[in-house]
């Protein structure tokens, strides 16, 4: 089932990333259809959060998109390298995202491996934010796309629960600049998923 507007519309962005974890994210890219399961997300709130792009109401050509509606993807550039897809969270104005970092293969594996550059599937396929996202071929024209159309990228729900116990919560990385926010327990990880376990 794709996920509607009214899913990312929440106010509760801790809990919308908690959420995204066992949804699955769909791209058909340059006519190839891949997706994976999420096992790896951190929750960024708006004005308060100083790890957020968007601390202090900043708007920047970079942050506008998460000014936008819940259900548009924020695709930036890190480090100069990777790109890093987010999904835009919260009523317009708010400027709430949460960071994909991972996630395990569903559907399209060669492809996958095609674009990694890899000879088989290891953990190592779409284990951060930067390789999960050149597995599923996003690119930075993505940007501001509407994951609600159900075109090109988007979500769904398809029934896929972590057990009981299996969700972990610890404080996010790589943002030690945050200060006291920089220990607030909002990455998710789906704890000792098998990257084949759902091929």
């Amino acid at each position: 089932m794709l996920l509607d507007r009214a899913f990312y519309e929440r106010e509760d962005v801790v809990g919308i990333a908690r959420d995204l974890i066992g949804k699955v994210i769909v791209s058909e890219i340059d006519g190839k259809r891949t997706a994976l399961v999420i096992t790896e997300a951190e929750a960024y709130c708006g004005a308060t959060d100083r790890a957020c792009h968007a601390f202090g109401n900043r708007r920047t050509p970079r942050t506008e998109v998460m000014y936008a509606a819940g259900g548009h993807a924020y695709v930036y550039l890190c480090y100069g390298i990777h790109r890093l897809f987010n999904v835009v969270t919260n009523r317009a104005e708010k400027a709430d995202a949460v960071l994909i970092r991972a996630g395990v293969p569903l559907e399209g594996l060669a492809h996958m491996l095609q674009r990694r550059k890899h000879q088989r599937l290891t953990p190592r396929l779409s284990a951060g934010p930067g390789t999960l996202t050149q597995a599923l071929g996003i690119e930075l024209l993505h940007n501001h796309h509407d994951l609600t159309l159900g075109q090109l990228l988007w979500l769904e729900d398809r029934g896929i629960k972590p057990p009981p116990g299996a969700i972990q919560a610890t404080p996010r990385i790589g943002i030690d600049y945050a200060g006291e926010d920089a220990l607030l327990p909002w990455r998710f990880v789906w704890k000792d998923v098998p990257v084949d376990a759902f091929l």
